[in-house]
């Protein structure tokens, strides 16, 4: 019985010390709890409790307040660690929305590791501070963002033009000036794409210098020229307030994703829809083989350098891109979510582009085909070769241009290539606009200075010729590349409908009789080793076979 007593007596006062540690952890000893002793407001300790940002119309009760203290709403004022301190400038007070709907993570948690989501149960951990502005993508669709170039074209031009000696932009510029006097003469520009600014500030800068004459106009204003104003306009309509992950969706109509995966409905079916890819659960994404960050953006960047490593059977190839575009792709993806949140707090950007369609690219030629066009023909049209499949045709290349009308790479372009991965881009949902097809052609025609052939005046088929004759020739010299029955091989198909369709007698002799530079197609008027000379008449009998292929649609 006396043992019974002890056993009672000693398992009692254990449990009591454990519940009297437990006690005093969560009392003394709390992670938010020692931070907030160690801030100060006026030099003075600030009173400990759990701070929160409550939004009831998100349903965000968000508790990182508790260590960011700073960023408390009426606490911005204190001192201490950096963890006390106040939010950085931006567009929105995070008061108004809380932390979560910006940066993700578990915002009711009040211990670090859980409020970050680094726990293996949470499926929304916190976007890497590196990345931070991908979050201003939870409510926001940017529009209008041009390709990379058109980018750093806009940038060049307003750094060449002094705008920073007068205007502030994301931290720099608008110093003040020797002696104290002026600085930050003009407005700050950071935010100037979402609220707007006067379009005729070129004008009003004009008159402005010469009526003060002041050194300041005379010294930092100088006149700037069509295209330099161009430039700028497109610089500043990008300046929403989003540093960083603006530039991203610029590399990604660069790099022509959007040629096989659809975002907000438009774009291509190759590839998943990466519309919501922003919000993909970690936890079930296999690491095993990332050899870097073990995070989603390092999931994401493993697979930008060798998709098929990380998910097997992939039809994505290596793309071959370097770390800073790698890096610029992971930032955009990580961008792409959208939190359920009520209709009330859809942004005016995202109406317009998820409720009228306007585009989140811009629709100059140049954009349109780095968003659509450029990972399968290559950035500047040279074609490209993807291991394991057919090669992309040069459709830059200058021989191609001389010879296709741009009838023919309109309907090309509109209608695809029926069984091949070109789709029919004015037809399919999500594809490009008739303006927007006409765009393309003629960036396709600025950019290598090919003009379009003359009309020869000849029908859309004017040859005939012995076609017997000319599937023999065929065999002999075309089927290895574009195969016996013309299905394409190492080239293009040329039995597909849409080509026979819309390509001209006198497209296909010419292209045979001339070839195409810097590919494996030789002009078979003159001879090569793989090949003898033929005859403009022996061509014109491939003509008039490969046309025995012809089907009405």
């Amino acid at each position: 019985m006396k043992h019974y007593k002890h056993l009672l007596l000693w398992s009692s006062a254990g449990c009591l010390a454990l519940l009297m540690t437990a006690a005093i952890k969560e009392n003394f000893f709390k992670e938010w709890r020692l931070i907030q002793r160690s801030a100060r407001a006026a030099n003075s300790p600030i009173d400990v409790h759990l701070r929160q940002v409550v939004v009831p119309g998100m349903t965000v009760s968000d508790r990182c307040v508790s260590c960011h203290v700073g960023m408390s709403p009426g606490e911005s004022e204190l001192s201490g660690p950096a963890i006390v301190m106040a939010h950085k400038p931006v567009v929105h007070d995070p008061a108004d929305y809380g932390c979560t709907v910006c940066h993700a993570g578990q915002g009711r948690a009040t211990e670090s590791a859980d409020a970050h989501g680094d726990v293996h149960f949470w499926p929304s951990p916190m976007i890497p501070r590196r990345f931070a502005y991908a979050g201003c993508g939870s409510c926001h669709t940017y529009l209008n963002i041009p390709n990379q170039e058109a980018f750093q074209r806009g940038r060049n031009a307003f750094e060449q033009a002094d705008c920073l000696a007068c205007h502030k932009l994301e931290g720099r510029g608008g110093t003040a000036r020797v002696g104290g006097v002026g600085g930050m003469e003009g407005p700050d520009l950071s935010t100037v794409g979402a609220t707007g600014y006067d379009t005729t500030w070129y004008t009003g800068h004009l008159t402005r210098r010469d009526s003060t004459k002041a050194a300041l106009w005379m010294n930092s204003f100088g006149s700037l020229d069509r295209q330099t104003r161009h430039d700028l306009d497109v610089f500043l309509s990008s300046r929403v307030g989003a540093p960083g992950l603006v530039e991203a969706k610029a590399a990604f109509h660069s790099l022509g994703c959007r040629g096989c995966h659809k975002v907000n409905g438009v774009g291509g079916d190759d590839g998943p829809d990466l519309s919501l890819i922003g919000e993909k659960d970690p936890g079930r994404l296999d690491f095993s083989s990332v050899t870097g960050e073990r995070s989603f953006a390092g999931w994401l960047a493993e697979h930008f350098r060798a998709p098929a490593k990380l998910v097997p059977g992939s039809q994505m190839p290596e793309l071959g891109l370097n770390e800073v575009e790698i890096d610029e792709l992971v930032y955009h993806m990580l961008s792409l979510r959208r939190p359920a949140l009520p209709d009330a707090y859809w942004t005016t950007d995202r109406l317009r582009a998820m409720r009228f369609g306007e585009r989140e690219f811009a629709t100059d030629g140049a954009t349109l085909y780095g968003t659509f066009c450029a990972a399968c023909h290559g950035r500047r049209g040279e074609g490209m070769r993807y291991a394991g499949m057919a090669a992309f045709p040069a459709i830059g290349n200058p021989d191609f241009l001389s010879v296709a009308s741009d009838e023919f790479i309109t309907e090309t372009v509109r209608r695809g290539r029926p069984g091949r991965r070109m789709p029919a881009w004015g037809e399919k949902e999500g594809g490009l606009r008739s303006a927007e097809v006409a765009a393309v052609v003629d960036y396709l025609r600025s950019s290598s200075g090919v003009r379009a052939p003359a009309d020869d005046g000849k029908p859309r088929r004017w040859v005939s010729a012995d076609a017997t004759m000319g599937a023999h020739l065929y065999v002999a010299h075309c089927a290895s590349c574009h195969g016996v029955n013309g299905q394409g091989a190492e080239g293009p198909a040329l039995n597909n409908p849409v080509l026979l369709q819309s390509a001209s007698d006198t497209y296909l002799l010419t292209t045979i009789m001339n070839g195409r530079r810097n590919t494996s197609m030789s002009g078979f008027l003159t001879a090569a080793t793989s090949h003898p000379a033929l005859t403009p008449y022996e061509i014109e009998t491939i003509v008039s076979h490969i046309r025995t292929w012809e089907q009405p649609l």
